[in-house]
């Protein structure tokens, strides 16, 4: 029986040459498909053989340099009679699995394409996730709230989209406070609107009007959290994914820490009754920058995790690719 033989190795190279040599002179002897791959033609099959080739790689079997024709002979005979064993103990189901690992399906292709382009795809994700609030005012603005209401509606999910919270667009100002924020120069957002400012639902329902603007369709704190993802999402994308991931200590701490203190000082203290806090309400600045910081260094620590598992399964599929099609480019 043959069997299949993936040998990996780069241009330029008189130990690559002499391993094809010798597995050419042994096919008579020990019959195998052998599949040569240059893994100069592919960043991660680079990073991971460039330094050891030639790398024989054979069901089980791994042979690096320094090896000669006798222990390829060896290493190929081993395989063969390997090979020939589980072919005679194949159960109907190990069968099956053997065969999908000797195909590639539409799932390794899917998962090829999502590893090469995991970046591109999840920074156009967050870019369209903090662009479509935007949109909203945009096209309450234009007399269109027949396509801006849909955007309210769908984001009222992930969000609270109380407007003394929120960043008005089209308006006298761009965002309209509570009274108890203490916010010198802005009209609170009682006056603005005739509302009671304790009546939650009311302020969420408020989108707003030609005179104040029109709210986006998150909160302040969302908008600064998602943009601050989608910049560093942008700067890892220059710097080619070189970031390091941020230890999680310090996304606790620096990260976590000011927006769960801004967050949930505010949160307590104007629990009706409580007699620990003052009753606070955090500004719009605080808001923002405390979202950021959370964004982006949620990012910092995320992006370049999600960065090493898809190299993990880009040099797996890679390597798969190559032992069988001899080509590491997009499978078709």
């Amino acid at each position: 029986m043959t069997f299949r033989v993936t040998l990996f190795t780069r241009q330029d190279c008189s130990l690559c040459d002499t391993a094809k040599e010798d597995l050419k002179a042994l096919q008579s002897e020990i019959p195998h498909e052998l599949v040569i791959v240059d893994v100069d033609r592919q960043a991660d099959l680079k990073a991971k053989y460039g330094a050891r080739v030639p790398v024989l790689e054979t069901g089980s079997y791994v042979l690096e340099p320094p090896f000669d024709r006798q222990k390829l002979r060896a290493t190929l005979g081993a395989a063969r009679d390997r090979a020939q064993r589980l072919a005679e103990d194949l159960t109907p189901q190990q069968a099956k699995r053997r065969a999908r690992a000797n195909v590639l399906s539409r799932g390794d292709r899917i998962s090829w394409w999502i590893s090469n382009r995991w970046l591109l795809s999840l920074n156009l994700v967050v870019f369209l996730y903090v662009g479509l609030p935007f949109l909203a005012p945009v096209l309450m603005n234009a007399g269109l709230p027949g396509l801006a209401r849909p955007i309210y509606g769908v984001y009222s999910f992930t969000c609270h989209q109380l407007a003394f919270r929120s960043w008005f667009l089209f308006g006298e100002q761009p965002a309209y406070p509570r009274a108890a924020a203490n916010v010198d120069g802005l009209a609170t957002f009682g006056e603005v609107s005739g509302l009671n400012e304790d009546d939650l639902l009311a302020a969420r329902g408020f989108i707003g009007n030609e005179q104040v603007g029109y709210k986006v369709g998150y909160c302040q704190r969302d908008v600064a959290i998602y943009a601050a993802m989608l910049a560093f999402g942008l700067i890892y994308a220059a710097t080619k994914k070189r970031i390091p991931a941020l230890p999680w200590w310090l996304w606790i701490l620096i990260g976590m820490g000011p927006i769960g203190i801004d967050g949930f000082s505010q949160l307590l203290s104007q629990i009706p009754g409580w007699p620990f806090w003052v009753y606070r309400e955090s500004t719009p600045f605080l808001r923002t920058l405390t979202g950021a910081i959370f964004g982006f260094t949620t990012a910092w620590f995320g992006f370049p995790v999600v960065g090493e598992t898809m190299a993990e399964t880009r040099l797996m599929l890679a390597t798969k690719i190559a032992r069988l099609t001899g080509s590491v480019s997009d499978p078709k």
